[in-house]
């Protein structure tokens, strides 16, 4: 069993991390501080160091010289913020095999210390050819790394916390799990980070949109169908069930399910069996199920709108997820995140943002929650040309809860001149228009086409187009 030494003075960073590595086969120690960190390595061996750069009493740079110095043959891994990433990479230089940028993400975090410890098994004992060695590994932009896990990303406001808690408690079993939320607030990752963390991480992970399901389609994308089953079944398809099978199923807005297609589904879940539309043949299953809803089930039930017996199926355990407006300090976090994925998608180069525009990310409602404040990240560093946003690079409703029309007039040296052409003005006018509609209905996309007089289709295409979908 490999044994790893985590420096960390945030005690809730060092309990996961040793909870996480542990499950995955390590011996772990942790550290608050560099002089506990110094009596550990004088008295055990360590296959590798997960050192946090900042520390209260000393710093990463300090501690790597050590271990370089005195213990050649144990690796070194900063762990680090995105201000730090210059000196992060100096390390490096000077022997650290690699860096790791908060927020952490498991998968990414396995990846690189696996690599890490295979790397330091292949070095020479001489110190000084490990030291080499080591310091020619190609060092990974944050942005990469970044764009390596789209998991959860694990904040530091308590919210995040009591959420990070409740999906360590679930993840482990056998539960069908609830995740009760408005739209925007990350429910697929959650879910992904559930089955990432359960004994079936190495199975499938199938996710299903199903308030995009037609009511006629439903049924052959649950449960597959045979060939020539139906008109224009001209092939055999899979269903969702099967490609989960052994691992999990996600089903999103499960709310918008027909109470027909309700009815099979709980069937399936009863006899954990399947069989394809125009088949003969039943399928055993063993799938974990997951389901998201930004509705109160309990009020459909009394509606008459979803099953009370397919609720309590999927209610062995629930959570509720914060809205990012009571996440604190993690809009700045997950800005950062999606700043960096931003850079990788356009190829730039923006480091950070201006004290106004983190004034503007902290103040601001975020109706739209993640996914609003993923989509602002990304426009903001497509508008912004230096290293550093500023608040022009945002939507004007961000920092001044107001956004002008699409045809206000502007001022330049006492000339009135339109904002736009005609052609802009109506693609904007649009885009303001189903955004405005997708917040009233809390991104429910039934609602907000029929509020929009279009069919669903048609919605998703003009989400699409207008980049709100992500």
């Amino acid at each position: 069993m490999k044994n790893i030494l985590i420096i960390d003075d945030e005690v809730n960073v060092g309990l996961l991390l040793s909870k996480f590595l542990t499950r995955n086969g390590f011996n772990v120690a942790t550290a608050t501080s560099g002089a506990t960190a110094a009596e550990l390595l004088k008295n055990n061996t360590y296959n590798l160091v997960l050192c946090d750069f900042r520390l209260e009493d000393t710093d990463g740079r300090e501690i790597l010289k050590k271990i370089k110095a005195e213990y050649p043959e144990t690796g070194v891994i900063i762990i680090t913020g995105y201000s730090d990433i210059k000196m992060a990479v100096e390390l490096i230089k000077m022997g650290a095999y690699d860096y790791i940028t908060k927020p952490l993400y498991p998968d990414e975090i396995l990846t690189t210390i696996n690599k890490a410890i295979e790397t330091q098994k292949a070095l020479t004992e001489d110190t000084h050819a490990a030291t080499a060695a080591i310091t020619t590994a190609e060092p990974r932009t944050s942005s990469k790394k970044t764009v390596a896990s789209d998991d959860f990303v694990i904040g530091t406001s308590r919210a995040s916390k009591d959420l990070v808690h409740q999906i360590e408690l679930v993840a482990p079993t056998m539960y069908s799990v609830i995740l009760i939320g408005e739209s925007g607030t990350g429910k697929e990752s959650v879910a992904k980070s559930i089955h990432l963390h359960s004994n079936r991480a190495d199975k499938p992970f199938i996710a299903m949109d199903c308030g995009s399901l037609t009511k006629e389609l439903a049924g052959s994308e649950f449960f597959g169908h045979e060939k020539g089953s139906f008109t224009g079944a001209l092939n055999t398809k899979i269903g969702h069930f099967e490609l989960a099978n052994g691992g999990t199923l996600f089903l999103d807005e499960i709310a918008n399910l027909s109470y027909d297609i309700q009815a099979a589904l709980l069937r399936t879940l009863q006899e954990r069996k399947v069989r394809r539309i125009g088949g003969t043949k039943e399928i055993d299953l063993d799938v974990r199920i997951v389901v998201a809803t930004n509705e109160n089930l309990q009020e459909a039930i009394r509606n008459g709108k979803f099953r009370e017996d397919l609720y309590h199926r999927f209610n062995e355990f629930s959570i509720n997820l914060p809205p990012l407006r009571e996440r604190g300090k993690d809009i700045l976090l997950l800005a950062e995140h999606f700043l960096a994925l931003a850079n990788e998608e356009l190829g730039r180069n923006v480091s950070r943002f201006s004290p106004e525009v983190i004034e503007s990310l902290l103040n601001y409602r975020w109706q739209g929650n993640v996914r609003e404040l993923k989509n602002v990240i990304r426009r903001a560093a497509l508008l912004t040309e230096g290293e550093e946003v500023q608040t022009k690079a945002l939507p004007l409703e961000i920092y001044n809860n107001s956004r002008p029309t699409a045809a206000e007039p502007v001022y330049d040296n006492g000339v009135k001149e339109a904002r736009h052409d005609l052609k802009n003005a109506a693609m904007e006018a649009e885009y303001e228009t189903i955004l405005r509609v997708l917040r009233e209905v809390n991104f429910n996309k039934t609602k907000a086409a029929e509020i929009l007089n279009i069919d669903r289709k048609t919605l998703y295409n003009k989400m699409k187009a207008n980049n709100l979908d992500k």
